[in-house]
């Protein structure tokens, strides 16, 4: 019997339980693994031992009889391969990360938490970025400026004011206040009480619009007739270029 019509009939099995040592055939988004079962439920509180917690099953099957994960099956070689060897990956940390917390691989979830990718993205940027108010909201107010503008246009613009401090936002006011014709388009980002620059959290925002797939870069841009401080010192034009 090939281990393909194994798989399947272990699959069919009427009454009967799957043994840890037993040979599983895997599909994981459309890419193909054999393991054993054993392997498979090397912790048990996870979520993928879950999987296959029941004598059966309760996995839906291919075509072939092979037990099918709908996730990206890229990154779940990585995942068995820790699962044999407790080897963490060293590429693709990021995406193996989110699968990881998806199969509740508790032990693997924590290495890579250590690993500087992970560290430096959720105890330090994540943790400055909790401190910006409204920054993920007003993320996506810049975006749908961008895209209201972006009709028979190559490029649309988006005004940002950025200040640390309540000093600043209260001079980044007083300019507006000065041009009428800003105040509703222009966004604003901070004060915030963290060390981190305004140029880090500029960095920060052409990342996560970046991420989701928009082409963009920021220049020091001056307000027209102010002339209450240098604007520049506060405000930046980002350009989203659409082709």
């Amino acid at each position: 019997m090939s281990l393909s019509s194994e798989s399947k009939s272990l699959g069919k099995q009427n009454g009967g339980s799957l043994q840890t040592s037993q040979i599983i055939e895997l599909n994981v988004g459309g890419e193909i693994f054999m393991t054993t079962l054993s392997t498979l439920k090397k912790y048990p509180g996870s979520k993928l031992a879950e999987m296959f917690a029941s004598g059966q099953p309760k996995l839906r099957t291919d075509a072939k009889g092979r037990y099918f994960i709908d996730r990206p099956g890229t990154y779940f070689k990585y995942i068995l391969e820790y699962l044999r060897s407790s080897q963490v990956p060293m590429q693709y940390v990021q995406d193996v990360y989110k699968e990881a917390l998806f199969y509740d691989i508790e032990p693997l979830i924590k290495q890579l938490e250590d690993s500087p990718q992970i560290f430096g993205e959720l105890v330090a940027r994540k943790q400055f970025l909790a401190r910006v108010p409204s920054y993920t909201e007003n993320i996506e107010l810049m975006i749908r400026i961008a895209r209201a503008e972006a009709v028979a246009s190559r490029q649309s613009s988006v005004v940002v004011c950025v200040v640390k401090n309540e000093e600043d936002m209260a001079k980044c006011r007083d300019a507006l206040n000065s041009l009428d014709t800003y105040k509703k388009s222009v966004v604003t980002f901070g004060p915030w009480k963290a060390s981190p620059s305004s140029s880090d959290l500029l960095d920060c925002i052409k990342m996560d619009i970046a991420a989701k797939g928009y082409k963009i870069s920021f220049q020091v841009y001056s307000l027209e007739r102010s002339f209450l401080f240098k604007s520049g010192n506060y405000f930046y034009k980002f350009l989203f270029t659409w082709w």
